[in-house]
């Protein structure tokens, strides 16, 4: 049987949070052109990142130019409705 750290979770209490990133200010490039989601040339775009990636998520969004307006935990109820 697979544990939560093989199959890319975490058995640690930060390793299972969500952080939600509103950014504003992207810029389409070569860098994001790999994203999966639209880049919106106006307002706000949010972005759900694991705690262990925020560093990584920080200074791939400066790259392409964007700014955090905001960082917020997602909490269970924040999840329920998004999908």
């Amino acid at each position: 049987m697979l544990t939560a750290s093989a199959i890319g979770g975490s058995s640690t209490p930060s390793g299972s949070r969500v952080f939600v990133y509103e950014v504003s200010g992207l810029r389409q490039t070569r860098e994001n052109d790999k994203n999966d989601y639209p880049i919106r040339k106006s307002g706000s775009t949010f972005i759900k990142v694991p705690y262990a990636r925020m560093n990584d998520e920080m200074r791939r969004i400066a790259r392409m130019g964007g700014q955090i307006v905001s960082i917020r935990p997602l909490d269970a109820d924040d999840a329920s409705t998004d999908e």
